[in-house]
């Protein structure tokens, strides 16, 4: 990689993040917060959404999927973006974009607008997201300490998981919808300000994959409207074949540009490593099964069992109220006994949860379902942090933005194309529950695949291995 010209203008001394772990850390974890709380606290407010603004399943979809979208297609620059302009200043123009978007999509007047705000605050957590865990990376250089403090930072994204749902219909039920996005400039705010106490972070030399960048969101755009759109208007009409069209070729053209570009943002001998190919399908499979489900299940819910907002977001207190908790166990067990351990018995609890949901019907008592979706969260938070930190161990320090981009990317992706395809089963589907049923099942198996990768991991491989360089 050619040297940047301006590196020894600008350059900033060396990382310093370890001097005040703390504000490094409360910055990280309130970042992570905001950007998990907005993947899922718009889920439980979608039929009043629709209602409010006259839109059916394929545009509540968008609602969702515009803001993950945006956020895997724009996360591997991202990480090149916090790797050059520095961690620190990143996620605070991250924070910055986050809140203007938020205020927007409060003030949207219909869908379009909505969308449209959506993509925006979609981008600014693709800043916000690899900055955070790189600015952890950068302040804890004790591998040990780091753990704890990755354990610590996945917390935030779990209190937002478990909060979402709930804080999400109480909004809803009291305020309207739209609060459910005001709610985010006041923690925005206190995050900037927990950002002024942070050591500066070192520039590293980084240049921007634009072929890259633009066959990746043409790849991921396309793949997302012709699934969500197939299921609305039939996957013969031309614009969703279209689309479909561009998406093959993009996602082809890729990683060509890859390959063959001066400055990859996706460094292809990544992933000659097992642990980095074996993260990103793991990944991929958790938040396919869970954003997923909680998009049926508070559909369900509101829709098929005329629950309020307010009481459908309470149902899944259940399911989130041990994700903090059970996200340190498994650092523990990551401690103890390396990654594959948590990895493969998180993946295997949730697929038996998803397994038993496929009992619930028209008539099932509304605190069973809240009951059989428990082990679904549990399985999920054993899993992430084990994951999230055999993934940093198992790259060069210098590679933390990229490799935390890649990860998230995968995750995202993993939701967005979620919410695509079981909104097309829901809306494809004789009924409701058989299309829901279908969801369900095509979860499982995705996590049992992830499971069997897992066991392909050697057992030497764990955290604290050598880095792949």
């Amino acid at each position: 990689m050619a040297a940047d010209p301006t590196a020894n203008r600008i350059a900033s001394p060396p990382a310093t993040a370890h001097r005040a772990p703390r504000a490094v850390l409360g910055t990280a974890l309130l970042g992570f917060f905001l950007i998990s709380l907005d993947a899922l606290i718009v889920t439980v407010a979608l039929p009043d959404i629709g209602r409010s603004l006259g839109v059916g399943m394929s545009g509540l979809q968008w609602v969702v999927d515009g803001y993950t979208l945006m956020f895997a297609a724009l996360m591997l620059s991202a990480g090149a973006l916090s790797d050059r302009i520095g961690a620190k200043r990143a996620l605070g123009s991250g924070l910055v974009l986050f809140a203007v978007a938020s205020a927007a999509c409060g003030l949207a007047p219909g869908l379009a607008v909505l969308v449209a705000a959506r993509l925006v605050q979609g981008a600014a957590a693709a800043v916000m997201m690899p900055a955070s865990l790189a600015l952890v990376r950068q302040g804890f250089p004790d591998q040990a300490e780091r753990a704890r403090a990755i354990a610590i930072w996945t917390v935030g994204g779990a209190v937002a998981v478990a909060a979402g749902p709930v804080v999400g219909g109480a909004l809803t039920a009291w305020a309207g919808w739209r609060w459910i996005f005001y709610v985010n400039l006041p923690a925005a705010l206190l995050a900037l300000a927990l950002l002024a106490h942070v050591p500066a972070s070192r520039r590293l030399p980084a240049r921007l994959d634009w072929p890259g960048q633009v066959t990746a969101v043409l790849a991921m755009g396309g793949l997302t409207y012709g699934v969500i759109e197939g299921g609305a208007e039939g996957f013969e009409h031309p614009g969703v074949v279209a689309s479909l069209a561009v998406a093959v070729v993009a996602a082809v053209g890729f990683p060509v540009a890859q390959a063959r570009g001066a400055h990859p943002m996706l460094p292809l001998p990544l992933f000659r490593t097992r642990v980095v190919a074996v993260s990103l399908v793991v990944g991929f499979m958790l938040n396919a099964a869970y954003y997923g489900g909680v998009f049926d299940f508070s559909l369900y819910l509101q829709q098929e069992r005329g629950q309020t907002a307010l009481h459908a977001g309470l149902m899944f207190i259940p399911m989130t109220a041990l994700v903090a908790v059970v996200n340190l166990a498994s650092a523990r067990l990551a401690a103890r006994y390396g990654p594959r351990v948590p990895m493969v018995v998180g993946q295997l609890v949730g697929a038996a949860g998803l397994l038993f949901l496929l009992t619930v019907g028209a008539h099932t008592p509304v605190w069973h379902v809240a009951a059989l979706m428990v082990p679904v969260g549990l399985g999920g938070a054993l899993a992430v942090p084990a994951l999230t930190a055999m993934l940093l161990d198992a790259v060069p320090a210098d590679r933390a933005g990229t490799a935390g981009a890649v990860l998230n990317t995968a995750r995202q992706v993993g939701g967005a194309i979620a919410v695509a395809v079981f909104g097309a089963l829901l809306a494809g589907a004789d009924t409701f529950l058989a299309g829901m049923r279908w969801s369900v099942l095509l979860a499982a198996a995705g996590l049992l695949a992830g499971a069997g990768a897992t066991l392909t991991l050697p057992r030497a491989e764990r955290a604290g291995a050598p880095a792949v360089t």
